[in-house]
Protein backbone atom coordinates (compact mmCIF):
# COMPACT_ATOMS: atom_id res chain seq x y z
CA UNK A 1 0.00 0.00 0.00
CA UNK A 2 1.14 3.54 -0.74
CA UNK A 3 0.47 6.33 1.76
CA UNK A 4 0.22 9.96 0.67
CA UNK A 5 2.00 11.70 3.52
CA UNK A 6 1.40 15.23 4.81
CA UNK A 7 1.16 17.86 3.70
CA UNK A 8 0.20 16.26 0.38
CA UNK A 9 -2.31 13.91 1.99
CA UNK A 10 -4.41 16.96 2.77
CA UNK A 11 -4.85 17.75 -0.92
CA UNK A 12 -4.04 14.80 -3.22
CA UNK A 13 -6.15 11.72 -3.82
CA UNK A 14 -5.24 8.73 -6.00
CA UNK A 15 -6.95 5.35 -6.46
CA UNK A 16 -5.87 2.59 -4.06
CA UNK A 17 -3.72 4.91 -1.94
CA UNK A 18 -4.29 5.98 1.65
CA UNK A 19 -4.25 9.67 2.49
CA UNK A 20 -2.65 10.84 5.72
CA UNK A 21 -4.04 14.22 6.79
CA UNK A 22 -2.23 16.54 9.16
CA UNK A 23 -0.42 16.77 11.31
CA UNK A 24 -3.05 18.06 13.77
CA UNK A 25 -2.47 19.30 17.30
CA UNK A 26 -4.85 19.50 20.25
CA UNK A 27 -5.43 23.22 19.62
CA UNK A 28 -5.32 25.07 16.27
CA UNK A 29 -2.01 26.65 15.26
CA UNK A 30 -2.61 29.44 12.76
CA UNK A 31 -0.47 30.59 9.86
CA UNK A 32 -0.19 27.48 7.66
CA UNK A 33 -0.13 29.14 4.25
CA UNK A 34 2.05 32.04 5.38
CA UNK A 35 4.61 29.68 6.87
CA UNK A 36 4.42 27.36 3.85
CA UNK A 37 5.10 30.15 1.37
CA UNK A 38 7.75 31.66 3.61
CA UNK A 39 9.81 28.53 4.33
CA UNK A 40 9.23 25.83 1.68
CA UNK A 41 12.28 25.79 -0.58
CA UNK A 42 14.29 23.39 -2.71
CA UNK A 43 17.95 23.33 -1.64
CA UNK A 44 20.33 21.99 -4.30
CA UNK A 45 23.03 21.42 -1.66
CA UNK A 46 20.72 18.91 0.07
CA UNK A 47 19.06 17.65 -3.12
CA UNK A 48 15.74 17.98 -1.35
CA UNK A 49 12.93 20.21 -0.10
CA UNK A 50 13.09 21.99 3.24
CA UNK A 51 10.18 23.42 5.22
CA UNK A 52 9.69 25.05 8.59
CA UNK A 53 5.91 24.92 8.80
CA UNK A 54 5.99 24.14 12.51
CA UNK A 55 2.77 22.10 12.66
CA UNK A 56 0.46 24.95 11.61
CA UNK A 57 -3.01 23.35 11.41
CA UNK A 58 -6.72 23.72 12.18
CA UNK A 59 -6.69 21.51 15.27
CA UNK A 60 -7.93 18.01 16.07
CA UNK A 61 -11.61 19.02 16.36
CA UNK A 62 -11.58 20.21 12.75
CA UNK A 63 -9.85 17.01 11.64
CA UNK A 64 -12.37 14.75 13.36
CA UNK A 65 -15.24 16.51 11.56
CA UNK A 66 -13.63 16.80 8.12
CA UNK A 67 -11.22 13.91 7.49
CA UNK A 68 -12.93 10.85 5.93
CA UNK A 69 -12.94 7.92 8.34
CA UNK A 70 -11.29 5.56 5.84
CA UNK A 71 -8.13 7.68 5.81
CA UNK A 72 -5.64 8.52 8.55
CA UNK A 73 -5.29 11.50 10.87
CA UNK A 74 -1.74 12.39 11.81
CA UNK A 75 -1.59 13.83 15.32
CA UNK A 76 1.26 15.71 16.95
CA UNK A 77 1.77 16.20 20.67
CA UNK A 78 3.37 19.47 21.75
CA UNK A 79 3.25 18.83 25.49
CA UNK A 80 2.86 15.57 27.39
CA UNK A 81 -0.13 17.07 29.23
CA UNK A 82 -2.04 16.99 25.92
CA UNK A 83 -1.89 13.21 25.61
CA UNK A 84 -4.88 12.49 27.88
CA UNK A 85 -7.09 15.07 26.11
CA UNK A 86 -6.21 13.73 22.66
CA UNK A 87 -6.98 10.16 23.72
CA UNK A 88 -10.36 11.27 25.07
CA UNK A 89 -11.27 13.31 21.97
CA UNK A 90 -10.29 10.82 19.25
CA UNK A 91 -12.83 8.00 18.75
CA UNK A 92 -11.40 4.54 19.29
CA UNK A 93 -12.13 3.44 15.73
CA UNK A 94 -10.31 6.41 14.15
CA UNK A 95 -7.12 5.53 12.26
CA UNK A 96 -4.19 7.61 13.45
CA UNK A 97 -0.50 8.21 12.92
CA UNK A 98 1.31 9.63 15.94
CA UNK A 99 3.92 12.12 14.80
CA UNK A 100 6.50 12.03 17.58
CA UNK A 101 9.25 13.43 15.42
CA UNK A 102 8.59 16.85 13.83
CA UNK A 103 11.94 18.70 13.85
CA UNK A 104 10.37 22.16 13.59
CA UNK A 105 8.59 22.34 16.96
CA UNK A 106 10.00 22.43 20.48
CA UNK A 107 8.26 19.86 22.65
CA UNK A 108 8.18 19.49 26.40
CA UNK A 109 7.85 16.51 28.69
CA UNK A 110 7.98 12.77 28.11
CA UNK A 111 6.69 12.05 24.60
CA UNK A 112 7.55 8.37 24.74
CA UNK A 113 4.64 7.11 26.86
CA UNK A 114 1.87 7.10 24.26
CA UNK A 115 0.44 3.59 24.51
CA UNK A 116 -2.95 4.99 25.57
CA UNK A 117 -3.72 5.49 21.87
CA UNK A 118 -3.55 1.74 21.18
CA UNK A 119 -6.80 -0.21 20.91
CA UNK A 120 -8.14 -3.12 18.87
CA UNK A 121 -10.72 -1.01 17.00
CA UNK A 122 -8.07 0.85 15.01
CA UNK A 123 -6.78 -0.69 11.81
CA UNK A 124 -3.94 1.84 11.82
CA UNK A 125 -2.18 3.13 14.92
CA UNK A 126 1.19 4.15 13.52
CA UNK A 127 4.19 5.74 15.19
CA UNK A 128 6.06 8.08 12.82
CA UNK A 129 9.69 7.93 13.88
CA UNK A 130 12.47 10.46 13.70
CA UNK A 131 15.28 9.55 11.28
CA UNK A 132 17.58 9.86 14.30
CA UNK A 133 15.50 7.64 16.57
CA UNK A 134 17.59 5.43 18.85
CA UNK A 135 17.28 1.67 19.03
CA UNK A 136 16.23 2.08 22.65
CA UNK A 137 13.35 4.37 21.64
CA UNK A 138 12.15 1.90 19.01
CA UNK A 139 12.34 -0.88 21.59
CA UNK A 140 10.31 1.25 24.01
CA UNK A 141 7.51 1.82 21.49
CA UNK A 142 7.43 -1.88 20.65
CA UNK A 143 7.28 -2.84 24.32
CA UNK A 144 4.36 -0.45 24.80
CA UNK A 145 2.46 -2.47 22.20
CA UNK A 146 2.96 -0.59 18.94
CA UNK A 147 3.27 -2.81 15.87
CA UNK A 148 3.07 -0.23 13.06
CA UNK A 149 6.01 2.06 12.40
CA UNK A 150 6.65 4.75 9.80
CA UNK A 151 10.32 5.32 8.95
CA UNK A 152 10.91 8.24 8.85
CA UNK A 153 10.11 11.91 9.30
CA UNK A 154 12.19 14.75 7.87
CA UNK A 155 15.85 15.26 8.77
CA UNK A 156 16.63 18.33 10.85
CA UNK A 157 18.90 20.85 9.10
CA UNK A 158 19.58 24.49 10.05
CA UNK A 159 16.92 25.72 7.61
CA UNK A 160 14.16 23.35 8.84
CA UNK A 161 13.02 19.81 8.05
CA UNK A 162 14.63 18.20 5.00
CA UNK A 163 12.65 15.80 2.77
CA UNK A 164 13.87 13.69 -0.11
CA UNK A 165 16.73 11.36 -0.90
CA UNK A 166 18.76 12.25 2.22
CA UNK A 167 16.06 10.72 4.41
CA UNK A 168 16.39 7.37 2.66
CA UNK A 169 19.58 6.17 4.33
CA UNK A 170 18.16 6.93 7.79
CA UNK A 171 14.88 5.18 7.01
CA UNK A 172 16.54 2.08 5.59
CA UNK A 173 18.75 1.76 8.67
CA UNK A 174 15.76 1.94 11.02
CA UNK A 175 13.69 -0.42 8.87
CA UNK A 176 16.48 -2.97 8.91
CA UNK A 177 16.70 -2.83 12.70
CA UNK A 178 12.95 -3.18 13.23
CA UNK A 179 12.55 -5.98 10.69
CA UNK A 180 15.41 -8.05 12.08
CA UNK A 181 14.51 -7.63 15.74
CA UNK A 182 10.71 -7.62 15.48
CA UNK A 183 9.42 -9.80 12.62
CA UNK A 184 5.79 -9.15 13.59
CA UNK A 185 5.83 -5.39 12.98
CA UNK A 186 4.24 -3.63 10.01
CA UNK A 187 6.60 -1.05 8.52
CA UNK A 188 5.91 1.94 6.28
CA UNK A 189 9.05 3.10 4.51
CA UNK A 190 9.42 6.62 3.20
CA UNK A 191 11.94 9.20 2.13
CA UNK A 192 13.10 9.97 -1.40
CA UNK A 193 10.59 7.74 -3.18
CA UNK A 194 10.07 8.80 -6.80
CA UNK A 195 9.90 5.49 -8.66
CA UNK A 196 9.26 1.76 -8.40
CA UNK A 197 13.02 1.29 -8.01
CA UNK A 198 12.95 3.23 -4.73
CA UNK A 199 9.97 1.22 -3.56
CA UNK A 200 11.71 -2.08 -4.30
CA UNK A 201 14.75 -0.87 -2.37
CA UNK A 202 12.55 -0.26 0.66
CA UNK A 203 10.77 -3.58 0.16
CA UNK A 204 14.03 -5.54 0.07
CA UNK A 205 15.10 -3.91 3.32
CA UNK A 206 11.88 -4.93 5.04
CA UNK A 207 9.15 -2.34 4.44
CA UNK A 208 5.58 -3.60 3.95
CA UNK A 209 4.14 -0.29 2.74
CA UNK A 210 5.50 2.95 1.33
CA UNK A 211 4.95 6.66 1.91
CA UNK A 212 5.48 9.54 -0.49
CA UNK A 213 5.54 13.22 0.40
CA UNK A 214 7.91 15.58 -1.44
CA UNK A 215 8.07 13.06 -4.29
CA UNK A 216 4.68 14.38 -5.37
CA UNK A 217 6.36 17.59 -6.51
CA UNK A 218 7.42 15.58 -9.57
CA UNK A 219 4.42 15.23 -11.93
CA UNK A 220 5.47 11.75 -13.09
CA UNK A 221 5.67 10.16 -9.64
CA UNK A 222 2.14 8.74 -9.72
CA UNK A 223 2.73 6.99 -13.05
CA UNK A 224 6.04 5.59 -11.82
CA UNK A 225 4.61 4.03 -8.64
CA UNK A 226 0.95 3.24 -9.40
CA UNK A 227 1.61 -0.36 -10.47
CA UNK A 228 3.67 -1.22 -7.40
CA UNK A 229 2.99 -4.69 -6.06
CA UNK A 230 0.83 -4.71 -2.95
Amino acid sequence: MIFISPPFGNYLSFPNMIRVYGSFTLEPREGLWYQLLKTLRYFPKYKGWVNKIGLRNKGIEWALHNVPSNHIISIAIINENEIKSLIEKIPEERNIEINVSCPNVDKSGNMTKIDGFINEKRKWCIVKLSPNVSKEQMDEYYNQGFRQFHCSNTVAVPEGGLSGITVQSYSLKNIQYLRQKYPDVEIIGGGGIKSSYDIENYRRTGADHFSISSGWFHPMTYFRVRNTRK
